[in-house]
C-alpha cells in the first residue's frame, strides 16, 4: 500500500527505531510515546485492521502475540506490560495498518 505510513516503515522509506524484527513482523518504537515504554509491532503483510483477519492470519497473529512478552522483557518491563489494538474509526484507529501498541513503565495512561 503505497499511501501507508506502516508500510513506508517497513519498505525503509521512513525510518523508525526499530528493536525488534523477524520475517513476519517488526516492533518499533512510538513516535508520540504515551509512556515510559511504548512500541508498535506491526505485521509485515498489510491488514488494515482486525476487521480484515482470516483464518490464515491465525498463525501470523500468534506469533505476534507470543513475543510481545519477550519484547517487553528486553525492554525490562518485568512487572507487566499493557497491549492495545485499536480498531476502526470509532475504536481510535488512526493509521490502518494493523498494530499492536504495547506499553509499561511509568507515566502509564490509566482507563477512568
Amino acid at each position: 500500500m503505497s499511501d501507508c505510513l506502516f508500510c513506508k516503515i517497513l519498505a525503509d522509506e521512513i525510518p523508525s527505531d526499530r528493536v525488534y524484527e523477524d520475517e513476519l513482523m517488526i516492533v518499533f518504537r512510538d513516535i508520540n510515546p504515551k509512556a515510559e515504554v511504548h512500541l508498535l509491532a506491526i505485521p509485515r503483510e498489510h491488514i488494515a485492521s482486525l476487521n480484515e483477519l482470516d483464518p490464515q492470519h491465525d498463525a501470523l497473529l500468534g506469533h505476534m502475540l507470543r513475543q510481545l512478552p519477550k519484547i517487553a522483557k528486553q525492554q525490562g518491563l518485568d512487572d507487566g506490560f499493557r497491549t492495545i489494538i485499536n480498531t476502526g474509526e470509532g475504536g481510535g484507529q488512526i493509521i490502518f495498518h494493523l498494530h499492536i501498541h504495547l506499553m509499561g513503565g511509568r507515566n502509564m495512561p490509566g482507563f477512568e
